[in-house]
């Protein structure tokens, strides 16, 4: 995989559901093997982009957490 995700959405400072609705929009304009970089701060992001990303049967790449700040990489498969 290579280290640059394609396009990033970043939700730092922003609270739910502003996090998961902004990575459902940049999901649904995604090409099929794209991935997605989330910057995200709010406690919610991470069960509530897991359970966005499992509705739309797409792949969770990873997920670190550095201090409070989250990011997840996404992989469109569908």
């Amino acid at each position: 995989m290579k280290d640059k995700p394609d396009r990033t959405v970043d939700c730092l400072g922003l609270y739910c559901p502003e996090p998961v609705f902004r990575t459902r929009m940049e999901l649904d304009n995604m090409k099929i093997g794209e991935t997605l970089e989330i910057l995200a701060d709010d406690p919610a992001a991470e069960t509530d982009i897991r359970s966005l990303v499992k509705r739309l049967e797409q792949e969770i790449i990873s997920i670190n957490k550095e201090g409070n700040t989250l990011r997840i990489l996404i992989k469109k498969i569908k």
